[in-house]
């Protein structure tokens, strides 16, 4: 997955950089190229949770990671040709959307299958650490090959990386794969109402999800607005615009790796980390030059792999395994669909504004969102938020945790999907 996610971040470059210079497409061009390339988490990303509980995962993995190296050599050879359109940009955004819409539920909970419970957030840290050591190399070495080579050839080398992680998923050991229980006689879309009916029990992973949505939808467009940064406001080229990824990657990396060492993830720190990192983005969009700038990118991803973490992992290690590849397509298509709704709308602030309100608005309504979840969801999820003037200011925050193991029933569509409360007695937290 490594060489396979380091060549996916190449493409992401180039293709940002094929529609707005190459083809000439602006701000808005390349915020509806990512949109597209998102809108799939909300239209089939459900299906692929679906998929992921009825089928052995493995034989999945595989199967969409041929699909994405199609996508990424129909583009190459386009862009070589000088056939490539815009339009063809959106179309093949959007497929390779659907393919990793119906990857990432399958790849996710393939983790939860390859280690022991206690190990979960190590092993969802540590994933998310090889995806981002691959931010590390992929967007500065894009810069240096599309000056060199051009942007075609960089999406041929990304479609021949996922012959990688094809190998190494043939070569597993087959006992990895648990067995697929039995579904049963029920249908499709009963199965995927039971996923929502299970999440809708749980007032704590809707508070998770609420924040995630923001998040996911105005404050991570990085894509999109290190871009228009590199371009508009400091007048960079290709080689700058991939160095501000791989910079950036210093601080995921990092935050990955500082996430491996948890081992109980907790819903304070998703709550607290998506306000701090709204604001950082904030200082970010308010940077005078490139170099700081840059500098700034790196407590901005580290806040932002320490909140993506610790939800995944509260999201995977709550959630009973029966049920978990729908709720986790679920989280998927709430914390990635939202881009095709934000990332529009923040390159149609960017265009009316300015580059500098790409972030400045996300940040805004990256910290609106966690601040509205947490008043308004907060009780209901057993979390109490109290204020506090001695011995310093401050907020403490109290929880109930909530017995959320439950046994695979015989039949999945009459489980019973409310975890009832374990205990009673609050827990008060460290402010």
């Amino acid at each position: 997955m490594f060489l396979s996610n380091v060549g996916t971040w190449m493409q992401r470059i180039a293709q940002d950089w094929l529609v707005l210079v190459v083809l000439g497409g602006g701000a808005q061009a390349v915020g509806i190229t990512t949109g597209l390339q998102f809108l799939p988490f909300l239209l089939v990303a459900p299906f692929g949770g679906l998929l992921a509980d009825r089928f052995p995962k493995r034989n999945l993995l595989i199967v969409t990671n041929a699909f994405l190296g199609l996508v990424g050599l129909v583009l190459g050879v386009l862009t070589l040709t000088g056939l490539a359109q815009i339009w063809h940009v959106y179309v093949l955004a959007f497929l390779l959307g659907v393919g990793t819409a119906l990857d990432n539920p399958s790849r996710q909970a393939f983790v939860s299958e390859l280690v022991q419970k206690d190990d979960l957030t190590n092993a969802v840290a540590l994933n998310s650490a090889s995806f981002n050591a691959a931010r590390l190399i992929g967007p500065a070495l894009a810069g240096v090959l599309i000056g060199l080579i051009g942007t075609g050839w960089v999406f041929i080398l990304n479609g021949a990386s996922f012959i990688s992680p094809i190998l190494a998923l043939i070569l597993l050991r087959r006992h990895v794969d648990r067995p697929v229980r039995e579904q049963g006689k029920t249908g499709t879309y009963s199965q995927l109402r039971e996923g929502v009916r299970y999440v809708r029990s749980r007032p704590d992973l809707i508070m998770v999800l609420t924040i995630m949505f923001g998040l996911g939808t105005f404050g991570m467009n990085f894509q999109m607005t290190m871009a228009l940064m590199a371009t508009d406001v400091y007048g960079k080229g290709s080689s700058e615009y991939g160095l501000l990824g791989s910079v950036m990657a210093i601080g995921t990396l990092s935050g990955a790796l500082i996430a491996a060492r948890r081992r109980v993830p907790r819903r304070r720190l998703v709550v607290g980390g998506a306000v701090v990192f709204g604001l950082f983005e904030i200082l970010s969009g308010l940077m005078p030059s490139y170099t700081l700038f840059a500098i700034s990118l790196v407590p901005v991803g580290v806040i932002a792999m320490t909140v993506m973490t610790a939800a995944n992992a509260y999201v995977q290690t709550t959630v009973p395994q029966y049920v978990r590849g729908r709720v986790m397509s679920l989280y998927m298509m709430i914390f990635m669909g939202g881009t095709p709704a934000g990332a529009p709308v923040i390159g149609f602030v960017a265009d009316a504004f300015g580059a500098r309100w790409s972030l400045l608005g996300g940040g805004i309504l990256t910290v609106l969102f966690a601040l509205g979840a947490l008043v308004l969801l907060a009780p209901k999820s057993g979390v109490v938020v109290r204020t506090r003037l001695r011995p310093r200011p401050g907020l403490v925050v109290v929880t109930r945790p909530v017995n959320t193991e439950q046994p695979a029933p015989a039949d999945p569509a009459r489980a019973p999907v409310a975890a009832p409360p374990a205990a009673r007695s609050p827990v008060k937290s460290a402010p």
